[in-house]
């Protein structure tokens, strides 16, 4: 037999090398090439079908080429929907990952249970069939027919799982995890870099060639990345990432990657012992209920994607104990926050520097949205001086360096949601009002154009 060969990779980005060096030409990064035994066959490396035949492709003029409309493939699940951009792709590639019991194989069991009419193929590394089967009579939605349209298969060689595929040919495959497959082109192990990229390589030329929508749940790093080569990354059409504290109900799956539609759309779910529960209306979990008015509480109207919401602020205003005041907000950006308590203290004169800050944002959302800057500060003056802010009161508007509110983008829908919700008032910039026409509107907007003025208006 002749010698196997081995080959350096990096585990960043995937580059290939010879020897080991100890700078990544292509990612710049250290220490990041591991050692990988590669076979010597390397001509049907990246063939998914053993008997498939070469096709040579030929190029094309753009005029030649026929356009065709966006098909989508809708599922129950409208969270997963808004996502994705619309529904599934044919033929697309997606990647889901997350903290381990955070729910991705609970996600895609329930896709793929509630896709009744479709034949779904359910690939497993990591858990037995009777698991499977356990974790599917748990949940609350059993299909009309039974599970008669979906199969299950705990295999982890890409062969036998394409020879599967063959057999049976399903309408959509979802492999947990793209980490425990191995192809038999390569002798490393099971989740190496090799191995990750080779397998997707070959489920990537399968979904293409065969228009199969196909779902690869992934692993991450203790740093919260997508484990194996960065270069997994770049080939599926579609990230997301499934967050949240696995001790609380609520989980947010995000989209950082999506060829087919926005990256800025959110999905909310509620874990329960039946599943996953689509939260339709995610202000009932950003706003907490409490008994009476409080101070440093308020309600700021941002936009996630195209969906408006309302979320609470809560701050905690105290003396500091030690020389340098503390400044600690969860879910919220440090440096914009020393920025709004710097505006506070020169434009405004507050005694900001001798006092400890501690922000919330409720619910376990991380927020970036500028709009947020207004209630954050009602926010921290609230609990700074003890006076406790109508909870029928919202705010959106930024605060500039100079104290002014500015406009946001999208403001009606801000409104529109507030008024859906209850809010008797709503507090904006006086340049976001020029362009609002609020003759139906039954809410109260108050315009201002600097920050003092809307201190002097609420506290008064």
């Amino acid at each position: 037999m002749a010698k196997s060969k081995t080959l350096f990779f990096c585990q960043s980005c995937g580059y290939e090398s010879p020897k080991w060096i100890g700078k990544c030409p292509s990612c710049l990064s250290w220490n990041s090439f591991v050692e990988e035994v590669v076979s010597k066959n390397e001509t049907d490396k990246n063939a998914w079908r053993q008997d498939s035949k070469s096709k040579v492709s030929k190029p094309k003029a753009l005029n030649e080429i026929e356009s065709t409309g966006e098909i989508r493939i809708s599922t129950p699940d409208q969270e997963l929907n808004r996502v994705l951009g619309g529904g599934i792709v044919p033929g697309s590639l997606i990647l889901i990952g997350g903290e381990p019991g955070i729910g991705k194989s609970t996600l895609m069991l329930q896709l793929g249970l509630s896709l009744q009419k479709a034949k779904i193929l359910y690939v497993s590394g990591e858990e037995s069939e009777q698991q499977i089967k356990m974790r599917a009579e748990r949940l609350s939605t059993k299909p009309k027919g039974g599970y008669e349209n979906f199969y299950m298969l705990a295999e982890t060689s890409t062969k036998n799982i394409f020879q599967a595929i063959e057999s049976l040919e399903p309408n959509l495959i979802i492999i947990d995890s793209i980490q425990t497959l191995h192809s038999h082109m390569l002798e490393s192990a099971a989740g190496s870099i090799g191995q990750v990229r080779q397998c997707a390589g070959e489920l990537m030329k399968f979904a293409k060639e065969t228009n199969t929508p196909v779902f690869l749940v992934g692993h991450i790093t203790k740093d919260g990345m997508l484990a194996g080569p960065k270069v997994l990354e770049h080939m599926v059409d579609t990230v997301l990432q499934f967050e949240g504290d696995r001790h609380l109900a609520y989980r947010i799956l995000r989209t950082t990657k999506n060829r087919f539609g926005s990256t800025s759309e959110i999905g909310i779910y509620e874990m329960l012992g039946t599943g996953l529960r689509e939260v339709s209306n995610p202000s009932e979990i950003l706003i907490s209920q409490k008994d009476g008015q409080v101070s440093g509480a308020t309600i700021g109207a941002t936009i996630e994607g195209n969906r408006p919401l309302l979320i609470e602020i809560q701050s905690l205003v105290s003396p500091a104990s030690y020389g340098t005041p503390q400044r600690t907000p969860t879910g919220f950006d440090q440096k914009r926050l020393n920025m709004l308590l710097a505006v506070l203290e020169k434009r405004c004169g507050f005694r900001m520097g001798t006092q400890d800050v501690f922000v919330n944002m409720a619910g376990g959302i991380y927020v970036e949205d500028p709009a947020i800057d207004l209630a954050l500060c009602i926010s921290v003056i609230s609990s700074m001086e003890e006076i406790s802010v109508s909870d029928k009161t919202c705010f959106a508007a930024e605060v500039g360096l100079g104290g002014e509110l500015r406009a946001v983008n999208r403001i009606d829908q801000r409104i529109s949601e507030a008024e859906k919700l209850g809010f008797e008032q709503i507090y904006i910039s006086k340049y976001s009002k020029k362009s609002l026409d609020l003759t139906k509107t039954k809410i109260t907007v108050k315009s201002f154009g600097k920050l003092t003025e809307v201190f002097q208006d609420l506290f008064k």
